[in-house]
């Protein structure tokens, strides 16, 4: 005999609760193992949503690495040092993967918990012996509300996660490579996006990263902007879709940001 759904196992606790009310904290903790039961089962199994969290990883990470998108970021870095830095950034994919397996197994463990607190917290209002005045329909959208909206959170932390895996990629590149500095590259043109005001204000300003051999050599100076470390990094904060893009030579650092010799360092390359 199939199990019930969880939506037929909501409906039930309500017509029982309108029915007998809170005439007993046994009847409220049988209903609540009940709907804990029907609500794991209301899931897509948790193998099909890791293959489908590991398979878009992996096709954003191949696409950023293998289709030449790294290299919009990182102008200037080669294909070889790219290929000899595939098993660092490859086990930070895997890191990735698993944050993210986590990170589900957390919301769904947590909605879980937000349909029962909703459920108990409505159950032990209604006085015992019932009530003829339950809005059964209302009630149930509240109750299951948490659960109906978990496949658009999850599908909101696959986003999330592959935009911090690039991110994560790109420090380990830049960092790896020794970038001078990092333009920030908001996203609040684009339509529909709900952008930062603050990550707005950074669009197309200059970080330089602390301790850089430009720095070292008295080169290069930190610009009005400031340091990368100074600010929360692309991707840090949730459903951030902001990007850097790095410098690497000393001629594509902003006039402001090069100190005396530096700029005389430029201008004898520049005559030889």
């Amino acid at each position: 005999m199939a199990s019930k759904s969880f939506f037929q196992v909501i409906t039930e606790a309500i017509r029982d609760i309108e029915a007998h009310g809170y005439d007993s904290q046994a009847r409220i903790q049988r209903w609540i193992l009940v709907i804990r039961e029907a609500a794991a089962r209301h899931y897509t199994p948790q193998s099909m949503v890791e293959n489908m969290l590991n398979g878009m990883l992996r096709t954003v990470y191949t696409r950023f690495i293998e289709k030449d998108g790294v290299y919009k970021v990182h102008p200037g870095i080669s294909r070889f040092t790219i290929d000899q830095m595939k098993p660092s950034l490859h086990r930070e994919l895997e890191r990735r993967m698993e944050a993210s397996r986590n990170l589900i197994k957390l919301h769904r463990e947590e909605t879980i918990r937000k349909t029962i607190q909703r459920f108990e917290g409505w159950s032990t209002s209604v006085p015992a012996g019932g009530s003829n005045v339950v809005e059964v329909k209302e009630v149930k959208e509240n109750l299951t509300k948490p659960l109906t909206s978990l496949p658009y959170e999850e599908r909101r932390v696959l986003i999330d996660q592959a935009h911090k895996l690039i991110s994560n990629i790109n420090d380990i590149i830049a960092l790896d490579n020794n970038a001078l500095c990092a333009v920030w590259d908001s996203r609040w043109r684009q339509p529909g996006y709900n952008y930062r005001p603050d990550h707005k204000e950074r669009d197309r300003k200059y970080y330089a990263i602390r301790g850089n051999w430009a720095m070292q050599k008295g080169l290069m100076k930190v610009g009005p902007a400031g340091y990368t470390d100074q600010i929360t990094q692309p991707g840090e904060e949730p459903f951030c879709r902001c990007s850097y893009v790095y410098v690497y030579n000393l001629a594509s650092v902003p006039d402001y940001m090069l100190t005396v010799l530096g700029i005389k360092s430029l201008e004898r390359v520049a005559a030889q």
